[in-house]
């Protein structure tokens, strides 16, 4: 679980990220978490976003992401979703 000060920290990198997925009219797929579970492991910090094409609203896709990567909700801002879930390797260090 993060604290305020962790999800602030988290927040200011996250403002320089570009999305690196798109959730669009087909939802929430299976090889979408696949691909974003690589990733997580691979950057810890990442930005996705949810097209107007998509049906469900963002704040379902977010908490469907969040719980189906294991991972934790920074931010919702708009229909940009920012997810955190530290890896192994823990390229960012937390306050």
């Amino acid at each position: 679980m993060l604290n305020t000060k962790q999800k602030k920290q988290l927040k200011s990198m996250g403002n320089t990220l570009r999305p690196l997925f798109n959730v669009g009219k087909d939802g929430i797929s299976v090889n979408l978490i696949e691909t974003l579970e690589d990733s997580l492991r691979a950057h810890e910090l990442v930005k996705i976003s949810v097209l107007k094409s998509c049906a469900t609203p963002v704040m379902e896709c977010a908490l469907d992401i969040v719980s189906m990567t294991h991972s934790e909700l920074v931010q919702v801002i708009g229909r940009t979703i920012l997810i955190y879930k530290q890896s192994d390797k823990k390229k960012i260090q937390l306050v």
